[in-house]
């Protein structure tokens, strides 16, 4: 094998010649690595590839491995379009756990706000959003997160500021959200970041720290003054339906006896008539029953029975020979 000498620092050195041919493969092997290294790519499931040709932008990929045009003059970028995204606005979480841990740095440029009645309040939010268009959101906006949050911030500045501070702190925290996210969602439509707001939630909203203990105590009043009024209405509640209930009790034991009254009423009157349809057909018949009707209810309760005779006389000595023969006993 032929050598080559080269002179370093004085001292010459032999070096093995490579064969042309061997260099000629060794490029051909890497130009082949490069090759396929540069033209394959894998887009995960929760991702898309959008495919950039020197520069301009030309399709997007969806799952799976894919072929694009090697040496750069194609060039991929993978877009996580399934992820949430989050963005803190008041607080920052160090460590999201079961016991998440927050930074303990103040961020009152972000969370103090002015309401509609002139008074201040700290909110604290998060927009969470996942990207629904990963060419607006890559070419588009230089940086959409930022955009993102300066978006945010002033809307929720303006949607504070329209609520008077107990609307904001306890009344209408779901209204706020709703406007809220809505109003986001506009404003990035227009902006065409490619983003879509999935949720504007309010995590925290209290007034600044110099007038909390008063704010306190004005909570506590109002607390008190409800739990007052929920007594009277609990004691109103147990009154008033038994005191109507026993008018109703009342009235529709009234009403029953005069429906029953009226009824028996109507009866004996009906018996009356049909009687005296019946006597009106047969006169001296309907009589004589009635008489034998009435001695069979009488004479049993008789004690002594006389049977006179038409044409009898002297009744009355019979009657006093029968008291004394009663005395006489």
């Amino acid at each position: 094998m032929a050598r080559k000498t080269i002179n370093v620092g004085g001292e010459i050195i032999e070096l093995p010649e490579v064969p042309k041919k061997m260099v000629f493969i060794g490029v051909i092997a890497v130009l082949a690595l490069i090759f396929v290294f540069t033209s394959f790519y894998t887009v995960d499931a929760d991702e898309v590839g959008v495919i950039q040709r020197v520069g301009a932008y030309v399709r997007t990929t969806l799952p799976g491995l894919h072929f694009k045009i090697p040496f750069g003059v194609e060039t991929v970028k993978k877009v996580r379009v399934r992820l949430v995204y989050k963005e803190e606005f008041g607080f920052r979480t160090v460590q999201a756990g079961v016991r998440s841990q927050f930074s303990r740095g103040t961020f009152n440029d972000e969370s103090l706000m002015l309401t509609g009645d002139l008074n201040s309040a700290l909110v604290e939010w998060i927009v969470q959003y996942r990207i629904q268009d990963p060419v607006k959101y890559l070419f588009n906006v230089r940086n959409v997160e930022e955009t993102l949050r300066d978006v945010s911030e002033s809307v929720m500045r303006q949607v504070v500021g329209d609520r008077s501070v107990d609307e904001v702190i306890v009344l209408g925290r779901q209204e706020i959200e709703d406007e809220a996210q809505q109003l986001t969602q506009d404003v990035l439509n227009e902006y065409e970041t490619g983003l879509k707001v999935v949720t504007i939630k309010l995590q925290d909203v209290n007034p600044p720290e110099p007038v909390q203990p008063a704010f306190n105590e004005v909570n506590e009043a109002k607390q008190e003054k409800e739990r007052i009024i929920n007594q009277a209405l609990e004691a109103y509640n147990k009154v008033i339906p038994q005191a109507e209930g026993q008018a109703k009790q009342a009235i529709s034991e009234a009403e029953g006896y005069a429906l029953n009254r009226v009824n028996r009423a109507k009866g004996d009157a009906e018996k009356f008539l049909s009687v005296w349809r019946e006597y009106s057909k047969a006169k001296d018949v309907t009589r004589r029953r009635l008489y034998l009707e009435t001695m069979l209810e009488v004479l049993p309760n008789i004690e002594n029975i006389y049977v006179v005779d038409e044409e009898q006389q002297g009744l009355i000595p019979l009657l006093q020979l029968g008291k004394k023969e009663v005395a006489s006993k």
